[in-house]
């Protein structure tokens, strides 16, 4: 592998990505997680422990369409205006205060209110979807792929892809005896959350730089601008794009197949309850590590020979927690811990991966609109494919009997059949790079 001179970031532009990807991640850790398991634990609450899977299943679904709607339309704004910096300061704040919604739903619902509360559930999570995927999902990624090239960006898009999983030690090691299953109302815990992008919009305001010489969208019809990435004519031109993105999908669908019944697997499925913390902020800080050493050797020696290896890793370590029903004592101990570090590790590095050589075939001036088509391939699609199957396997394996919300094992061995057939576009993108 030919090694290479990445060009240097500065300082400011590191504190940027860094801090504004942190912060997002950290609202997009309480959307994604906590809300599902916030969801989850009302209707157990409630005695209506059967509606968990699906109203667990319509929130993410919801949630990703739109999150895709909305970078479709944000993005080519944010082309048209060529300018980034509002959209994640203004967007931040507001989403802020769409957290802090769900400081107004009770932990325990009557019989009568119970479905209520659930499109309740379903639409403060979409209000909050908008403002984060305006200010995340298209103008933070547009401005990220603005000041970044092909020698630095496997570095920064596999710090920012260890984010997430930085935010859940934040989430629940410095905020998660604020959230008790038990209890009446957990109001303050998403009121503390929401103050958190409101002040990091603020800041922001002071602090974050567009890139020079963005290049503002040339088309004078705003549906053309918005709708250029869905265009046969832009896909036959640019295929490369969305056969990364293809990838990113399948690894995505991988993922969302398990994802959001995480928490409880690991608490309930395991027996682990509160000391869940440990095993979790492990496999974090191990997945963190093994991600930042993997984006150090996109940027020095390519990333072309790792695809192959990292999907190998990361469906070993699907496969371990498949197996930890047949094991017992240490050894299952120590196949959480190391295969959760390489299901994590493998996940992140090569979203990170994916990530950057999306954003390597990004024609100048179409920064904001693809991230739209981003959206579809990593999100949408992912988000209704993965708990569409975990709806089905879930369902199958608690009886549908509405006595018990146990995540099956299972899971998880599907989510390794899926991540398998990441093989055929990592092919075209090895064959791109050589």
């Amino acid at each position: 592998m030919k090694e290479k001179k990445p060009t240097p970031l500065s300082g400011r532009v590191w504190f940027s990505a860094v801090f504004f990807g942190l912060i997002g991640q950290i609202a997009w850790i309480v959307e994604n997680m906590y809300f599902a398991t916030f969801a989850q634990d009302i209707f157990a609450n409630s005695g209506r422990a059967d509606m968990s899977y699906g109203v667990t299943t319509l929130m993410v679904i919801l949630s990703a369409i739109t999150a895709t709607v909305t970078t479709i339309f944000a993005g080519g704004l944010i082309d048209r205006t060529g300018k980034r910096k509002p959209f994640i300061a203004f967007g931040y704040i507001l989403w802020g205060f769409t957290i802090m919604l769900f400081a107004l739903l009770p932990m325990r619902a009557e019989a009568s209110g119970v479905m209520l509360v659930a499109v309740l559930l379903v639409l403060f999570d979409c209000l909050m979807t908008v403002a984060g995927s305006t200010s995340n999902d298209a103008a933070f990624n547009a401005w990220v792929a603005d000041v970044t090239d092909k020698t630095n960006r496997g570095k920064l898009n596999s710090i920012l892809a260890i984010l997430p999983v930085i935010a859940v030690v934040i989430v629940f090691v410095g905020l998660g005896s604020l959230y008790n299953s038990a209890s009446s109302s957990n109001a303050l815990f998403f009121i503390i959350l929401g103050i958190i992008p409101i002040v990091a919009g603020v800041l922001a305001l002071f602090v974050l730089q567009d890139a020079p010489g963005i290049q503002k969208a040339k088309e004078t019809d705003y549906l053309q601008e918005t709708f250029y990435g869905f265009r046969r004519e832009v896909f036959v031109q640019h295929k490369m794009i969305y056969v990364c993105l293809s990838a990113a999908c399948i690894i995505g669908i991988a993922q969302q197949t398990f994802f959001s019944y995480l928490i409880n697997f690991l608490t309930v499925t395991l027996g682990l309850g509160d000391s869940f913390v440990i095993p979790m902020a492990v496999i974090i800080v191990g997945a963190a590590v093994f991600t930042a050493v993997m984006g150090i050797l996109f940027d020095k020696k390519g990333r072309k020979d790792f695809y192959y290896p990292l999907l190998a890793v990361m469906i070993l370590g699907i496969l371990s927690f498949w197996a930890l029903q047949f094991l017992n004592g240490t050894l299952k101990t120590v196949v959480l811990y190391l295969g959760g570090v390489l299901m994590m590790g493998g996940i992140l590095s090569l979203t990170g991966a994916f990530t950057s050589s999306f954003q390597d075939h990004l024609p100048e001036g179409t920064e904001g609109r693809f991230q739209g088509v981003r959206m579809c391939f990593t999100v949408l699609i992912p988000m209704i494919v993965g708990p569409i199957i975990s709806l089905l396997i879930g369902l199958d394996a608690m009886g549908m009997n509405g006595e018990n919300f146990v995540p099956p094992y299972t899971l998880f061995l599907a989510a390794a059949i899926v991540a398998l057939l990441a093989v055929i576009p990592i092919r075209y993108v090895r064959k791109d790079n050589e």
